[in-house]
């Protein structure tokens, strides 16, 4: 019985989901909500729904920080038909924030924080007004959410327990090394390769998130989540160009990974 009330309750209020044409052969869809908190987390659950249920006439869904990108075959159905049916699955599976998803992973990654590995701790606590330890110990105590693979696969991941927004940098460097840990707003992010970027590195993970010798080239994916943990200097040549696998499903069960034996 209370299965089926809470199922009847979802019917007649589901979650307000906007969805927009994107061109002749795609959805835009977004959770309309006050908090982004909610609409991020609700965003990811709606992933996990339309990937079980799969609608007929979906090709790929593309996650963005609030909203999904839908591509699906024009000539198989049309934008209505598809919004009709999303909107019935979000009805009758739910999107609150921490349903249960089968498909979620955890990943514990090891950052070594050094003056060469960290250039932009020091001004990242003087902007929130802490201790560079109370920084990393704030960073270190944040379970982070994958929003979305931004470019080269970079994770970008929110919730980062800040007690207030970082700035980006002033001048973006023209070069960051592979494995700096970021952080930019409530936001964090992995450079996979080097490249330019304005985010603010506090850290530096000696493991390798993407490699393109590896199928899939990385184990992570939007909706996974993410808890960075510090680790002595000394730990870098053990660990350094091990590939990045899941610490865990999300469910409690352990998996092998590259940082296994950490202590």
């Amino acid at each position: 019985m209370t299965t089926h009330t809470a199922s009847a309750e979802r019917l007649h209020h589901p979650p307000e989901l906007a969805a927009e044409p994107f061109g002749d052969s795609a959805l835009m869809l977004r959770i309309k909500h006050d908090d982004a908190d909610f609409r991020r987390a609700a965003g990811s659950r709606l992933r996990d729904v339309l990937l079980e249920v799969r609608p007929y006439g979906v090709l790929d869904i593309v996650a963005g920080v609030e909203s999904l990108l839908v591509e699906f075959d024009c000539l198989a159905v049309t934008h209505e038909q598809l919004a009709q049916t999303i909107r019935l699955a979000v009805a009758g599976n739910g999107l609150e924030p921490g349903a249960p998803s089968s498909s979620q992973s955890l990943f514990v990654i090891p950052m070594v924080v050094s003056e060469e590995f960290s250039p932009d701790l020091p001004g990242v606590a003087e902007e929130l007004g802490l201790s560079t330890e109370a920084v990393l110990q704030q960073f270190q105590s944040s379970v982070l959410t994958i929003n979305l693979l931004a470019a080269a696969m970079a994770p970008m991941m929110g919730g980062v327990q800040f007690p207030g927004q970082v700035s980006r940098c002033v001048e973006p460097r023209t070069n960051v090394e592979p494995g700096s840990v970021m952080v930019a707003g409530t936001n964090a992010i992995i450079q996979p390769f080097p490249g330019p970027s304005g985010w603010k590195v506090i850290g530096r993970t000696p493991l390798t998130i993407c490699d393109i010798r590896e199928d899939p080239a990385t184990s992570y994916k939007p909706g996974d989540l993410v808890r960075f943990e510090v680790v002595p200097e000394s730990e870098w040549s053990r660990l350094e160009r091990q590939f990045l696998r899941a610490a865990s499903d999300g469910a409690g069960t352990e998996q092998e990974g590259g940082h296994d034996d950490l202590p």
